[in-house]
């Protein structure tokens, strides 16, 4: 199959997929299960990919998607645990309470048709790493590539940890996490997300082809900086958190550095 051929077997997976989750969602009258399975979504399509790309280097298709597999599966369970028993999120909330009964409807494609065609698109360098039979073995760029997924992983992994922690103790209610890697960065999830993005991208460069796929990780930054992620969540947290702004003086607000005295 051509690459084009395999992107396309996938769109169709993935639409299926949110289409089903679509359904859940109507079953269960909350759309914003679809959080919980963002991560999953892009495991599924680079197993397809994997599946498809039969002259691909076989240790660079698992390495990749040893790694894909598990950060989507981590995140996956991150806010499965911690959506669990609560309400919708406000912010499906209040598109439910503005579409009123057409909800039902423009919920799969204000949602999960519009989320659907992000996974499509952000998750081409999962083939791009994958496709090529050379170079058949891991170079510079492979290595490298781990590396910075490595620092995503940690950053994002052990600040959802740190705050869970954080959030676990009555003591801390109304206070702010200011320690650990959120001493270093106001959202190291955030950032880390995107640096694993750019360590899946570094392993499409590393076969020397497609590396116009760089609009990737790209898109994914920007998506968690100014869309659904850093600049949305700026804006409640200066609101509801006493001491914020000050937090903002000392802190960066994406990539990691030491903090301003």
């Amino acid at each position: 199959m051509t690459f084009l051929e395999i992107f396309l077997v996938a769109g169709v997976f993935i639409l299926v997929y949110m289409t089903a989750l679509w359904g859940l969602s109507l079953i269960l009258r909350n759309s914003s299960i679809v959080d919980i399975f963002w991560g999953l979504g892009f495991v599924i399509a680079a197993w397809i990919y994997f599946a498809l790309s039969t002259e691909g280097y076989l240790v660079r298709k698992l390495m990749i998607c040893g790694i894909v597999t598990i950060w989507g599966l981590r995140l996956t369970l991150h806010i499965l645990v911690r959506n669990w028993g609560k309400a919708e999120d406000y912010r499906y909330k209040q598109w439910r309470e503005k579409a009123g009964k057409n909800w039902w409807w423009r919920s799969f494609f204000k949602v999960f048709l519009l989320q659907g065609i992000l996974m499509w698109l952000i998750s081409i360098p999962l083939l791009a790493a994958q496709y090529s039979p050379t170079p058949k073995f891991l170079n510079m760029l492979d290595y490298l590539a781990v590396l910075v997924w490595l620092i995503g992983f940690y950053f994002e992994a052990i600040g959802d940890w740190q705050l869970r922690r954080f959030k676990a103790e009555p003591k801390n209610k109304g206070k702010l996490l200011t320690a650990g890697v959120w001493k270093y960065t106001r959202h190291p999830n955030y950032f880390g997300d995107a640096a694993q993005w750019w360590g899946f991208y570094l392993a499409a460069a590393a076969t020397g082809t497609r590396l116009w796929t760089i609009f990737s990780p790209i898109l994914m930054t920007f998506l968690l900086l100014r869309v659904s992620g850093v600049k949305m969540l700026e804006v409640a947290l200066e609101k509801s958190k006493p001491g914020y702004e000050e937090y903002i003086k000392k802190t960066n607000a994406f990539f990691p550095w030491f903090p301003r005295q």
